[in-house]
């Protein structure tokens, strides 16, 4: 490993990770790094774009360089480009906004996010990494992973979101047996108060399990009585469909 990058890239996450813009003594003692070596790197990945300095605090955070990057990372997502057309009729026929994770580390990153159909406030959710164990995404893919990796990501422990999360591995690993079971998972405000969705999982053209598409909204209305059934037909369709166009034999990939 190059030192001179870990510390770059420790910048760059420590910056994304903080409340607000951060100093050059914050990210010192934040990285356990030598002020003068924190100010060099800053002042490097400020010249390429990565970083930038607010003129009035001097204090720095992520640059403009690092949109275009990740817009580079979306354009080449197999699983993005063959999700787009599915994720757009699945918002129609839902009526709920879409969204589309790829596993990534030990979350569920978002690649693709359609707006729910009709003239309400929202905010666009791509780049955002959701916890597999207290999403409909996450336990969508979770479910359907191998015993001994499912075990290497619960490892860490659950955090607790909500008064509804499902923080202990006894009961989510019940919960991962209903969701093979129906072939779809179900988020009853585990991350967000208020908030609900319904996941099926995608696989690739080896049956592994990548991603996920799901709907997502309010609980009162995403589960509403007697509206899971169409619901989740419509996102396993989804889901079915972007898995064929990765070449997945067959669905569920197990």
């Amino acid at each position: 490993m190059i030192q001179s990058v870990d510390r770059a890239v420790r910048i760059l996450k420590a910056l994304a990770a903080g409340p607000g813009r951060l100093g050059v003594s914050e990210l010192s003692e934040r990285l356990g790094l030598a002020k003068g070596t924190v100010h060099g790197l800053l002042r490097t990945l400020q010249a390429h774009g990565l970083v930038e300095q607010h003129p009035d605090s001097d204090k720095y955070q992520l640059g403009p360089e690092l949109l275009q990057l990740s817009n580079r990372y979306l354009d080449l997502s197999d699983l993005r480009s063959r999700a787009l057309a599915w994720s757009e009729l699945l918002a129609t026929r839902a009526n709920e906004a879409v969204r589309v994770g790829a596993l990534h580390g030990g979350g569920v990153l978002i690649v693709h996010h359609v707006f729910r159909p009709d003239s309400s406030l929202q905010i666009l959710e791509v780049g955002e990494v959701l916890p597999l164990h207290a999403t409909a995404l996450g336990k969508a893919v979770l479910a359907y992973l191998p015993d001994d990796v499912q075990s290497d990501l619960l490892a860490d422990g659950l955090t607790k979101l909500t008064g509804h999360t499902l923080a202990t591995v006894a009961p989510l690993r019940r919960e991962l047996g209903a969701v093979r079971d129906r072939g779809y998972a179900v988020e009853r405000e585990e991350a967000v108060l208020g908030e609900a969705g319904v996941a099926a999982p995608i696989f690739d053209r080896s049956a592994a399990p990548i991603g996920a598409v799901g709907i997502a909204g309010p609980r009162e209305r995403v589960l509403r009585r007697g509206r899971e059934p169409g619901v989740a037909a419509a996102v396993l369709e989804a889901a079915r469909g972007i898995s064929r166009d990765l070449g997945a034999p067959r669905w569920p990939g197990v």
